[in-house]
């Protein structure tokens, strides 16, 4: 009898090993956290019984220990009964002592569990990203690199190469093609003729596919001639998990030379870093953000045949203040996807969304890209980490020395461009530090020129580079040879 309870408590402490190793805290879960745990495994007569512990964590760290007897095959289980029953007795005595000992510290172990992913972010969308806009790094990522199909975000990528390689007053005329594009839909009709202009507004504010084919194909010379250079810019972004097919974002596939399927998609991380392209970086970024920040829009065909009016579908931009832009997507393979960016207090955002729930779930979208942006706002502010850096003077091999003789040491004085700003600002959330890493080499070799590049002063966060900066020779040091020896003799017997 004691060996079994010797046994049992062995058992019990290699489960609670087990489960502080491999539980973590999944924010989904926070309302109802289950483990079950096998304890125990006991035979008698043919029959197999688990004694298992279970915990039920509710809001706050109440435990519910309670014990199952599981029946395997056998053929008396009439007298298993009895077996069950005195299982039962002994396991609630031991519980009031053991269990409750080796649990207490398992609700500090939760605890922990929240400290580290102090987010608390419960999201709809499968995958997620909170970006800087500023410095391009992930702030918060939920499956951010997992490629997906992205629907008509797709359409910040067509919309930022029409404005940076078309003509805004050009003339496109719809073809047969583009005129049977699906819903959602302008209603153009083949031979039609549109300004380049009114097309673009009807792609961002209404996401009208027709539109979509009818500006690649004036752009691109083709659907498949833009869907490269939309391949092109995404590698120039380096968008590594990025390809393009259409320029609406319908779902779609091809086979690649090699015989294998690719899909029209992307993955968050990508996307939020082409959205930082359109509103940042581009040269057309302006008229980009014109275009999605108007709210209605009407124009008419060239021969001024027929009226249109868009009106703008991104209800996030009166959601927040400080709302910048945005584009919607829904196809039935990606889901509802979003792809927003918001500028306040000096601290700019993008969050990208894709897989964010299905019909009847159009709204998840709003809630996550709010959750997110809010996030951002009240966790990360400006940092200034530039440190003033003093350096010592390096050895230079070979080197004439300072006191121009040929017995003294040859020293270089080195340090900062002196056109370098003194501010690093990084945007940074309580906890966070940013490491200053000094790589110099410990001589130099003559001849050394005067602002030679010889090291750098770089900030990394989490091991990634935020900012490098140039370490430069100060003055000029000349090699030590033998023709500067003789002339150094003749100089000294000349006097």
């Amino acid at each position: 009898m004691l060996y079994r309870w010797k046994n049992f408590v062995s058992r019990l402490k290699q489960s609670y090993r087990w489960i502080s190793s491999t539980l973590n805290d999944e924010q989904r879960y926070r309302q109802l956290i289950m483990c079950t745990i096998s304890l125990i495994c006991m035979e008698k007569k043919g029959c197999v019984y688990f004694l298992r512990l279970r915990h039920t964590l509710y809001g706050g760290f109440g435990y519910q220990v309670r014990l199952e007897a599981m029946k395997g095959s056998g053929k008396q289980s009439g007298k298993n009964t009895g077996v069950i029953r005195k299982i039962k007795r002994w396991y609630l005595l031991l519980c009031s002592g053991v269990i409750g000992a080796l649990l207490l510290p398992l609700g500090t172990l939760w605890v922990e569990g929240e400290e580290k992913n102090s987010t608390n972010l419960q999201l709809y969308a499968r995958s997620a990203v909170l970006m800087d806009a500023d410095s391009g790094r992930v702030l918060f990522s939920k499956n951010g690199e997992e490629q997906m199909p992205m629907a008509s975000t797709t359409k910040i990528m067509t919309c930022i190469l029409a404005l940076e390689h078309g003509n805004l007053e050009d003339t496109v005329e719809v073809s047969s093609y583009a005129a049977s594009q699906p819903k959602v839909h302008l209603g153009m009709r083949s031979g039609q003729q549109f300004h380049l202009r009114d097309l673009l507004y009807s792609l961002m504010l209404e996401s009208h596919n027709d539109a979509a084919v009818a500006i690649a194909e004036h752009v691109g010379g083709s659907v498949e001639g833009f869907a490269q250079m939309m391949n092109e810019k995404a590698e120039e972004l380096e968008c590594n998990h990025t390809f393009f097919i259409t320029p609406n974002g319908l779902d779609a596939s091809s086979a690649d030379q090699q015989g294998n399927t690719r899909v029209h998609s992307t993955t968050a991380e990508d996307l939020a870093r082409i959205m930082k392209y359109c509103i940042l970086e581009s040269e057309k970024k302006e008229e980009f953000l014109a275009i999605t920040q108007t709210q209605n829009y009407s124009f008419m065909d060239v021969e001024g045949k027929r009226n249109y009016s868009c009106y703008n579908h991104n209800a996030f931009l009166t959601m927040m203040e400080g709302a910048l832009s945005g584009k919607t997507g829904f196809t039935n393979n990606a889901g509802y996807c979003y792809v927003g960016a918001l500028s306040r207090e000096g601290k700019t955002f993008i969050v990208a969304l894709l897989a964010c729930g299905w019909p009847n779930n159009k709204t998840y979208k709003w809630s996550d890209t709010k959750e997110l942006m809010t996030y951002g706002l009240e966790n990360y502010d400006y940092q200034n980490v530039y440190e003033e850096v003093s350096f010592e003077t390096l050895p230079v091999e070979q080197g004439i020395p300072q006191n121009h003789k040929p017995y003294g040491v040859a020293y270089m004085e080195v340090g900062l461009e002196e056109t370098e700003t003194k501010e690093l600002s990084v945007l940074l959330k309580e906890g966070e530090k940013v490491e200053k890493v000094v790589s110099l080499p410990e001589q130099l070799k003559a001849p050394v020129e005067k602002g030679k590049i010889v090291g750098s002063v770089g900030y990394y966060l989490e091991g990634k580079l935020l900012q490098e900066y140039p370490v430069v020779t100060k003055k000029e040091v000349g090699y030590l040879d033998f023709s500067w020896i003789i002339r150094y003799i003749w100089r000294l017997y000349a006097l």
